[in-house]
């Protein structure tokens, strides 16, 4: 077992993805560290180690570095549709500054290997296929993720630089649109996933959807990504970066039909308002890549991932 026993710091720990990351490596026997800045944490767990630190500042990155042969790098921002109207730098300074950071300091203390984050959704041209990582520089990202997306492909070529000026091995998963357990249902900055079962719970009706319901996406759920990362870290850490996703596509209005139906809101007038923002018609990534060097596939059925959501919301709620 890779990680049975490796000291292992999880960036962002106490947040939605970096959660359960802190699971995962709990239950192949690591010893994982976490950072808390503004959230406590969500697992209690006497193998945790909890540092307060603040990945703003290289020291406190560096601090939290120390002595770690592994890193995931699971901190930043939340960056929701609406957020981009209001304030479209706000995730993309806050991302850019955390994975600078910890980039820096994970090449100063010597860490052995760091998992970053680039993206699936935002950071690839606007195609209407399942696009593949090579066709990453084949056009600038799609206009509504012009900012957001170019800074993930920026973190993509630092993480290679670091690779390549240290002994640090890099590897750098391409997620597609996540959702689960401990997803941020706040509604500044939830996705489309958790929105929707948040407004599905409180029985809004009129049931409003921002844009047409025929959008087309690839959701991943969380855990699914927790286990191809674990797997793209031990084996392709070489710099070159790996989609990792559901690897088919469904549409929106088929999302809000499973939600209601699981929040028991069926009966609701369901609107899709095409006049709000919304972002590129499909998104959809080939995760052949994935399976050929680390044969990951995904185990959590969407309408199954959908359904455990929406109880855990009603679970946890408040």
């Amino acid at each position: 077992m890779f990680y049975k026993d490796r000291k292992v710091l999880v960036a962002g720990g106490t947040g939605f993805v970096g959660t359960n990351f802190v699971r995962a490596l709990l239950e192949e026997g690591a010893k994982v560290r976490i950072n808390v800045h503004q959230r406590p944490p969500a697992v209690t767990d006497p193998r945790l180690e909890v540092v307060q630190a603040d990945f703003n500042n290289l020291e406190d990155c560096r601090r939290a570095c120390r002595g770690m042969e592994l890193v995931f790098n699971c901190a930043g921002a939340v960056s929701a549709a609406r957020m981009t109207v209001t304030n479209p730098m706000s995730a993309i300074a806050t991302n850019l500054v955390v994975n600078v950071r910890l980039l820096e300091a994970a090449m100063m203390e010597n860490v052995g290997r760091i998992l970053v984050f680039s993206s699936g959704t935002t950071a690839y041209p606007a195609v209407d296929h399942a696009v593949r990582e090579d066709e990453m520089w084949t056009a600038d990202p799609a206009p509504v993720y012009f900012g957001y997306g170019w800074m993930r492909r920026y973190v993509e070529l630092l993480a290679q630089f670091v690779g390549q000026k240290s002994g640090t091995q890099v590897a750098i998963c391409r997620p597609t649109a996540v959702y689960g357990r401990d997803d941020d249902f706040d509604p500044k900055t939830s996705h489309v996933i958790p929105a929707l079962i948040r407004r599905a719970v409180e029985k809004e009706d009129p049931y409003i959807v921002w844009g047409t319901g025929d959008e087309v996406r690839d959701f991943l759920h969380v855990t699914d990504l927790a286990r191809g990362c674990l797997l793209l870290l031990e084996k392709h850490a070489v710099r070159d970066p790996v989609n990792i996703g559901y690897g088919s596509g469904v549409t929106v209005r088929n999302v809000v039909r499973t939600v209601l139906d699981e929040a028991g809101h069926s009966r609701a007038k369901v609107v899709f308002d095409a006049s709000k923002p919304t972002t590129i018609p499909v998104r959809l990534v080939d995760t052949r890549k994935a399976m050929e060097l680390l044969g990951f596939s995904p185990s959590v059925k969407l309408d199954d991932g959908l359904r455990d959501t929406v109880r855990w919301y009603l679970e946890h709620r408040g």
